[in-house]
């Protein structure tokens, strides 16, 4: 055993140092530090994480500085030299100039430098100019397939998204180009992720409310999650979070919103937190407040002569199955509108024949769409029993949750086109 370890020890005492990294090598290694750095920490104070960056993005100048004149002569030379300057310059937030100067003239020297097209493509994004950032990314993506230029081309479209007339369908082309980003390496978390967003992006701009939507956009950040370098993203928890929201998953969007909060304290994260266990204390108390009376009966009683013109059955909430309940009709009386802080649902305490209350909540219409006191239909209803713990807190409440505005008559007619309304992108898009 001792002659082994000892020639062990000769041959590692005999063997060749490794080489010496060159200052291009050691500024890679540097630039990509920066990068992780800019990615992974999340102070209380941002102005920490400001300093961090510029200390750690002069020392990486530095050592870039340290390349001596003869090493870059050539232009392929030049042009790693241009890219990584220009990289090191544009980590931080905001548009600088001198990063697009270095970069565009990494591309000039070299046009195959897809990580240069990348990073302008990034940094003119940044100033607003998204036709010149989509095309670096079209050209780099020219060169050949690659996850990251794809993941970067969905989040532009994403944003190009935003205010255009044909939004659906660039966000569509948004998710086509994730998809793809996952295809070229499916262990990737950051690609998963950027489905995430395009999906959950898809539900607010699509105008219909679609749910498959979110179940596709929390399965694709649960994806995400078991790669370890995007573990440590608060956006992955604060999306995947606000998804699990719209889903009414309350419990789950809680511990989301939660573990976002504690990984980066600036996102607001904490907030939302907030606005849940208001909006289901204010549901809570709307359930539990409401007496039975003969004035309800008499309210209620009005149903029965309600006539809706389709082929959907009435039926009360006592004999819903939990889910989709299709060719089925609910009958119920709005008695409260719920006011909360979100742009979407709206909520209100409703009340059926046999005088059980439910609360409903309505995707795709504006809170004047219906009012307290109106009949409404619900077809197709999605319904739930919520059973909620927070904090030593319990919540529990029967639930229909209607998604188009085609599932609903009030006071037996459909609602006019005035009174349907889209959402805003609420998915963390950022360059």
């Amino acid at each position: 055993m001792s002659s082994e370890a000892g020639g062990a020890a000769a041959s590692s005492a005999s063997a060749p140092p490794p080489p010496r990294r060159t200052p291009l090598e050691r500024t890679a290694d540097a630039a990509e530090e920066l990068y992780r750095l800019r990615d992974t920490f999340f102070p209380r104070d941002p102005v920490e994480k400001a300093a961090a960056l510029r200390a750690l993005a002069d020392d990486a100048l530095a050592v870039l500085d340290s390349l001596p004149p003869e090493q870059r002569k050539t232009p392929q030379q030049r042009a790693v030299y241009e890219f990584l300057r220009g990289k090191i310059l544009d980590v931080f937030p905001d548009y600088h100039k001198e990063a697009e100067d270095h970069l565009s003239k990494a591309v000039k020297l070299n046009p195959s430098l897809v990580d240069a097209w990348l990073c302008l493509g990034n940094c003119i994004w940044k100033k607003g100019d998204l036709d010149s950032a989509m095309n670096c990314f079209s050209l780099a993506l020219s060169k050949g397939a690659d996850k990251k230029i794809l993941c970067q081309l969905s989040m532009l479209e994403r944003s190009m998204a935003q205010g255009s007339e044909g939004q659906a369908q660039v966000v569509e082309e948004s998710i086509k180009h994730a998809k793809e980003a996952v295809m070229l390496d499916i262990r990737d978390g950051n690609s998963w992720y950027n489905l995430g967003n395009a999906y959950l992006t898809s539900f607010f701009v699509s105008g219909s409310w679609d749910h498959m939507k979110l179940h596709h956009s929390v399965k694709a950040y649960q994806n995400a999650e078991k790669d370890e370098t995007t573990k440590c993203n608060p956006d992955l928890y604060y999306n995947c979070a606000t998804a699990d929201k719209y889903l009414e998953n309350y419990e789950r969007a809680l511990r989301g919103f939660e573990a976002a909060a504690l990984k980066d304290p600036g996102l607001g994260a904490d907030t939302e937190v907030q606005k849940i266990i208001s909006l289901l204390d204010k549901l809570d108390s709307a359930m539990k407040g409401q007496l039975r009376s003969k004035r309800l009966a008499s309210s209620v009683s009005s149903l029965s002569e309600v006539n809706i013109k389709s082929s959907h059955k009435k039926a009360t909430i006592g004999i819903l199955s939990e889910g989709l309940n299709k060719t089925v009709a609910v009958l119920g009386k709005v008695i409260l509108l719920i006011r909360h802080d979100n742009i979407a649902p709206m909520y209100y305490l409703t009340c059926d024949l046999d005088q059980s209350y439910f609360i409903l909540s309505v995707y795709g219409l504006r809170n004047e769409a219906i009012k307290e006191g109106d009949r409404v239909a619900l077809l197709d209803p999605y319904y739930r029993i919520l059973d909620i713990s927070w904090k030593e807190q319990r919540y529990q409440f029967k639930s229909i949750r209607v998604d188009f505005p085609e599932q609903i008559l009030v006071n037996e007619k459909a609602p006019p086109p005035h009174h349907v309304v889209r959402a805003s992108i609420h998915a963390h898009n950022k360059p």
